[in-house]
């Protein structure tokens, strides 16, 4: 079988590495892929653009199985173009697809479903949104309703920080329309965890917990980022709390969808906020998250590409997903100046010396490793505690070498 997987991150890297190891696969190309990945064996990077390119290079090079990474091609309707040619892509449809691509769609969803989430209200005008802030408790969240690369939720401390914002968002535009409309949320104070989980619109199987690490600096400081790191399963993520979880969130998601009669078949994200008041839902991401996803594989004893064909064949009832013992930790190395401005077309090295790395932002040519992102690269590795995976990353990590390089070393501590 050949497979085709799109985007060009860290969490493709790690789906590829997954996906090679199915015996039946005997070809990933992807779209358009990283330096990793052109390193990887089967692997050839393929520069591939728009839901329609990719669909007619899937219907000329005999592709069985399309993943989707990112949520820009899902909502732009990936699937569908797929599904209305007779190709096999995992990934919910473009209707359903607005659980991720609009805040207000996906928080209206929650509400009717009866789902554990923050008091909020929507604005889609700017004075409007300014006199219900001017009568808020404080902090209060701010969130685009569209998609805005993970950069679209402010927490602001005050009236003046939240003013900031609504011009930033709706007069200033700086997210291209994304934040024309957007969410004003209560704030809830607990940790957070992510909750991978894949379904096939009649059950929904969740993977193991997972904590991510999004500001740039040490102890949860500074100015968030798409992710420094992460570790698996969340310490946090007790059998109570799971239970919680699948009751007053999991379920009813699914209820939702069903009756809704959303085609989704494919992975769902939870963003929780573990309060003691119980789990609340934050957010839903129709996709796999990064780097969750890089800590969350390698700790997958079940065959990732059976399990996605046993969605497309909804049979996820009686699939027996299995996980390996341990613990699991990636820590993100980053380009100096990130997530600002960064250079780059720097020179890496350490990679090979390396027990698992995944590419992100890195480009590979003439046999050498360049940087060609914000977020380079990360070290992943299992262990049989937490504290011994946290501790193989790190001791990966020291290998690895560039002019400006920048990591957390507080990865995996809970604060």
């Amino acid at each position: 079988m050949n497979i085709m997987i799109v985007g060009s991150g860290g969490r493709e890297h790690a789906v590829a590495f997954k996906a090679s190891e199915n015996s039946r696969v005997e070809k990933i190309y992807c779209a358009p892929g990283n330096g990793g990945t052109a390193f990887m064996e089967k692997c050839e990077n393929v520069n591939l653009k728009g839901v329609k390119e990719l669909a007619d290079f899937a219907e000329k090079n005999n592709i069985g199985l399309t993943f989707v990474g990112p949520e820009v091609p899902l909502t732009e309707g990936l699937v569908d173009e797929f599904k209305s040619r007779g190709l096999k892509a995992f990934g919910p449809s473009k209707a359903a697809a607005e659980l991720e691509g609009s805040k207000v769609y996906s928080k209206a969803f929650m509400k009717k479903y009866g789902i554990k989430t923050a008091a909020y209200e929507t604005f889609d005008e700017q004075d409007s949104a300014l006199k219900y802030l001017k009568a808020c408790e404080y902090p209060v969240v701010i969130k685009a309703d569209g998609l805005a690369a993970g950069k679209g939720v402010v927490i602001c401390e005050d009236y003046k920080m939240a003013e900031e914002t609504i011009v930033e968002f709706m007069v200033n535009d700086i997210f291209q329309g994304s934040g024309k409309k957007i969410v004003v949320e209560e704030f809830l104070v607990g940790p957070e965890a992510s909750l991978l989980s894949i379904t096939d619109g009649k059950v929904i199987l969740p993977f193991i917990s997972a904590k991510d690490h999004k500001q740039i600096f040490d102890e949860g400081k500074g100015p968030n980022t798409g992710g420094m790191g992460a570790i698996a399963p969340n310490p946090y993520c007790t059998p109570e709390i799971l239970e919680d979880f699948r009751l007053n969130i999991m379920l009813p998601t699914l209820k939702g969808i069903q009756e809704e009669k959303l085609d989704y078949t494919g992975i769902i994200f939870f963003g929780l906020m573990l309060t003691e008041k119980g789990v609340y839902l934050l957010e839903y991401n129709v996709r796999l998250g990064d780097p969750e996803t890089q800590a969350v594989l390698p700790l997958m004893k079940s065959d990732f590409v059976d399990l996605i064909s046993a969605a497309l064949e909804k049979k996820l009832d009686s699939f027996d997903l299995q996980w390996h013992e341990g613990a699991s930790c990636c820590v993100v190395a980053a380009s100096k100046g990130y997530p600002g401005k960064y250079e780059k077309g720097i020179e890496i090295t350490g990679i090979e010396d390396c027990e698992r790395v995944f590419a992100a932002g890195v480009s590979y040519r003439d046999g050498k490793f360049y940087t060609d992102g914000g977020r380079v690269l990360c070290t992943q590795s299992n262990g049989a505690t937490l504290e011994e995976a946290i501790a193989n990353a790190y001791r990966n990590m020291d290998k690895i070498k560039f002019d400006g390089i920048y990591f957390r070393k507080d990865i995996g501590k809970i604060y």
